[in-house]
């Protein structure tokens, strides 16, 4: 192929149709036609193939429609052997419980009988639905309909004669025949239907075989002469790629640059990186200093507590009207809360200044997928705050939640940080009211909720909030504007997302939405 050729081919793809459509199109396409080259070829070859594979696809369409006829006709047929071999057999039955009646005179076998003479007429009712619009098949009907009703009749009176106490009247007429005859008629006339049903069978066996060797062979045709015209389209392709592979090295040679580019950009967001990460552990380390004696402290004030309630025990042992029961209540009751709320609170904090030290050291924090209890988790965080729940007048209400599996400590510092929020700006006006509760979505996802009934948030900051820094509303609570930007970037590396609904002075509503399995790529992040 010549470039002239390549380049004819391009110049009639999108801009040659662009000209078709405009009110000179029909003479553009005209001379597209007669203009010889790589397009019209390709354009007559697909053309072609397409043509090909309608015509195929028809053809098959309607063999299958035939094949699915014949097959239909063919279990309609064998479901009329059935119905017939269904009616055999229940008067065969209903003549073993005539004669068993008859010999032994119990009445399970009288009941046996009517059970199945009255069996037989939705038993005709089925045969002639089964043969309708069929000349043999409705005689048979009308044949089999007649002849049960002789047999019927028949053992009905024997029966009767049986009943009255005439047993010998009736085993006498048993053993004239008459019975015997008419069963064999009945039974011959089964084989008959059984004839006509194989011979119907063949036929349409035959018939639906020449429909499926036909379906081959058209497709067998049609998929050859696909192939070919797949393959005459591979070879002018392929000439016409390598024509373009000059201009692609060209494109290359520049994309060079811009990776260029991008590595040196990329070097300086790395070194950027470092220097964050040098800092958060000089940071979080300096923080372990004043944590570590807090710790401590929280120990001995535990331990004097111990002490002074056994003392205070002894005290009223010896002199009861010395020790007030506040007092007692204090010692036993208020200070171990209050301790335990401490060890809580900076066992919380060690965690987390834990995750900022290992973050620094390893770059990100590798993620652990586990299975997490929500409810309990949500829970445990708002036991650490009830306290504060308790001063606002407040209550948070953690409702059965679905378990998933994710990274346990991002889950709890995401909670955590909601329960927070939604604590810091309850409204004093009424109660505060703090519900956490989730549920499973489909496609492999779970939804959880953090809702309060506080300030509320003006839909202009409902994207502020998250942002790094940035607060809504009155600034009369502490903090830096951190907690949701960094409940935003873990919620995102868990490979969830967080959206919010919030009216100013009604409450938030924050939805939290993840992944069932969290799935980690090589990175340590979710995929």
């Amino acid at each position: 192929m010549t470039p002239d050729t390549a380049s004819d081919f391009s110049s009639e793809g999108p801009s040659s149709l662009e000209r078709m459509a405009t009110p000179g199109g029909l003479s553009s396409f005209l001379r597209f036609l007669r203009t010889r080259s790589l397009a019209r070829s390709v354009v007559a070859l697909l053309t072609g193939a397409l043509l090909l594979l309608l015509i195929v696809n028809g053809s098959t369409f309607l063999m299958i429609q035939r094949t699915a006829a014949l097959n239909q006709e063919v279990d309609t047929t064998w479901q009329v052997r059935r119905s017939a071999r269904n009616l055999i057999l229940n008067v065969q039955g209903a003549e073993t419980a005539q004669r068993g009646f008859l010999l032994t005179g119990q009445a399970g076998f009288a009941a046996a009988y009517e059970e199945a003479r009255s069996a037989n007429p939705a038993l005709l009712d089925t045969f002639r639905e089964k043969t309708a619009g069929d000349p043999v098949g409705v005689a048979s009907a009308e044949a089999l309909t007649r002849l049960s009703a002789d047999k019927f009749a028949e053992m009905s009176a024997t029966l009767a004669m049986a009943r009255q106490g005439q047993i010998g009247q009736a085993v006498s007429r048993v053993r004239t025949g008459e019975g015997k005859r008419m069963m064999e008629e009945l039974q011959a006339e089964v084989l008959r239907v059984d004839d006509w049903v194989n011979a119907t069978l063949q036929d349409r066996r035959e018939r639906s075989q020449q429909a499926a060797l036909t379906t081959v062979v058209v497709n067998a045709i049609a998929g050859a002469l696909i192939l070919i015209l797949g393959f005459i389209i591979f070879l002018l392709v392929r000439r016409y790629l390598q024509d373009m592979a000059a201009a692609r090295a060209t494109v290359d040679a520049v994309n060079a640059g811009l990776e260029s580019t991008v590595r040196d950009r990329t070097a300086a967001l790395v070194r950027a990186n470092e220097e964050v990460q040098r800092f958060a552990y000089i940071v979080s380390h300096d923080l372990r200093s004043p944590l570590v004696n807090v710790m401590g402290y929280t120990a001995e004030l535990e331990q004097a507590g111990k002490t002074i309630d056994a003392q205070m025990t002894k005290v009223q042992t010896l002199a009861p009207d010395l020790v007030e029961s506040d007092a007692l209540t204090a010692v036993r009751d208020d200070i171990p809360e209050a301790v335990g709320f401490i060890r809580a609170s900076t066992e919380k904090m060690d965690r987390l200044i834990n995750a900022i030290l290992k973050l620094s050291r390893e770059g990100r924090r590798n993620l652990i997928p586990e299975t997490i209890d929500m409810a309990a988790m949500a829970q445990k965080a708002a036991d650490a705050i009830r306290h504060q729940t308790e001063a606002a007048d407040a209550e948070v209400v953690v409702e059965p939640m679905p378990t998933f599996e994710s990274d346990r400590l991002s889950i709890e510092q995401i909670v955590g940080n909601l329960i927070d929020n939604a604590v810091k700006y309850l409204d004093p006006k009424r109660p505060g009211r703090i519900v956490v509760s989730g549920h499973d979505r489909a496609g492999g996802w779970v939804e959880y909720t953090v809702s309060d009934n506080g300030r509320g948030i003006s839909e202009k900051d409902h994207e502020r909030i998250f942002e790094l820094f940035r607060r809504a509303g009155r600034q009369d609570r502490p903090g830096e504007g951190l907690g949701l930007a960094f409940v935003r970037n873990s919620v995102r590396r868990l490979g969830g997302s967080i959206e919010v609904e919030s009216v100013l002075g009604e409450g938030s509503t924050f939805r939290l939405k993840f992944p069932k399995r969290l799935i980690l790529v090589d990175s340590g992040d979710a995929l």
